[in-house]
């Protein structure tokens, strides 16, 4: 298999991305979206770049290409292991047991490191291409869409049925829906991408598998069971279903997610001061806090342009998104005055670039989130930071200014 570190090294080239924010004015509150693109070409320009020249070498790898001899499925089908399960010391040939927050090493991942790889690859392929209008990235991100969704031979299945599954307990579990998370950029990029990369058999194929995939995750006993979870996983499941359904132009789901924001999020997720109790309660408080933050912004940002700007939205408390930036900001300029327990693992490796510090910084009209986002590393090395780091690539996401 590639060599998972080499494709999560990017610091070497991300020298010298920081030194366009001294010349950028951060006056949020006289600004609009269309600023934001500007800010991220400004910032990330020489990081796509050097990091979309890698990857032209590197060819497209699906779960095909790994096979898992645990499996129950076929070899198209995804298959994953619930992270914080380890064998029982009282048991070690029996079932399972949970140690939560703690990822157990010796699980399957090959297929989630090669989503992780698309997730990487595509999307600053694309932002390249946006970037220098260079044919050559967006040929070989096409290459990624053909191979994952498209190639008979080398697709992935359009469910998730054996994903995070349990030893001893269960093939698949409705929590390994979050691992496909990984592909809401990738079908961001693919809006862009695919008019011009793929003819017209190829869309519909590329738009059918997304199709029948969110099919799946809105009737399927996983799929229901995920989207009624009451913490991230119900918010990481909305971004998927909001993104696939842009993507085929499914404008019924985006309006029943958008609901699903307004009616259940806030009102039962967010706390007065914009914390996230049910993520506090966790043994990574701090991770699944900003986790938390970046995917419910990013579902702010996807719904943007076809029905009210949720960004806006607030209930007569003031619990809104705006409110949730307010209550994480700090401790992420200045984790030392974090007041909850520390994560049990990978606290020293946070915070990273967040997304939801620039969409929040730019709507919310707050130009120190901005400059906190500009300060922040945006290709961090530590596997399970990455995993639970999605959106890397916001230049895409500023879709009223990319000119195709």
């Amino acid at each position: 298999m590639q060599n998972f570190a080499h494709l999560m090294s990017r610091r070497g080239f991300c020298a010298g991305s920081f030194a366009t924010i001294g010349s950028f004015a951060f006056a949020a509150n006289r600004k609009t979206m269309s600023d934001g693109y500007a800010l991220v070409e400004r910032t990330d320009r020489r990081r796509i770049l050097a990091a979309a020249s890698g990857y032209l070498g590197l060819e497209p790898h699906t779960v095909t290409s790994y096979p898992a001899s645990h499996s129950p499925g076929d070899l198209h089908d995804y298959f994953s292991q619930a992270d914080y399960f380890w064998p029982d010391p009282a048991n070690p040939s029996g079932k399972y047991i949970n140690r939560d927050g703690q990822s157990n090493p010796d699980n399957f991942n090959d297929h989630r490191k090669a989503m992780v790889a698309l997730s990487l690859q595509m999307p600053a392929l694309t932002a390249a291409w946006l970037l220098t209008r260079d044919h050559r990235y967006g040929m070989h991100a096409a290459e990624h869409l053909r191979a994952w969704f498209i190639t008979p031979e080398t697709r992935m299945n359009p469910n998730l049925e054996y994903s995070q599954g349990v030893h001893g307990v269960s093939t698949g579990r409705s929590y390994g829906i979050i691992d496909t998370l990984h592909l809401v950029e990738v079908a961001r990029a693919a809006s862009i991408l695919a008019p011009t990369f793929l003819d017209s058999a190829e869309r519909n194929l590329l738009h059918t598998w997304f199709r029948e995939y969110l099919n799946w995750m809105k009737t399927s006993e996983k799929g229901i069971a995920e989207r009624d979870t009451v913490n991230n996983h119900a918010i990481c499941w909305a971004l998927q279903a909001a993104e696939f359904a842009r993507l085929i132009e499914d404008s019924d789901t985006r309006g029943k997610v958008r609901t699903q924001y307004r009616d259940l999020f806030v009102p039962y997720q967010m706390a007065t001061d914009g914390s996230f109790p049910k993520e506090l309660a966790r043994t990574k408080p701090y991770s699944y806090s900003i986790f938390n933050f970046d995917v419910m912004t990013m579902l702010c940002r996807s719904l943007q342009g076809d029905g009210e700007d949720l960004f806006a939205f607030a209930l007569p408390d003031g619990r809104g998104i705006c409110k949730a930036a307010e209550f994480i900001y700090p401790y992420m300029q200045d984790k030392i005055k974090w007041p909850y327990k520390k994560d049990v693992e990978h606290f020293d490796s946070l915070p990273v670039r967040s997304p939801g510090l620039l969409f929040a910084g730019f709507a919310c009209k707050h130009s120190e989130y901005l400059q906190l986002w500009s300060r922040l590393d945006p290709d961090p090395f530590d596997p399970e930071i990455i995993r639970n780091y999605p959106v890397r690539q916001p230049l895409l996401w500023f879709p009223d200014h990319v000119r195709i």
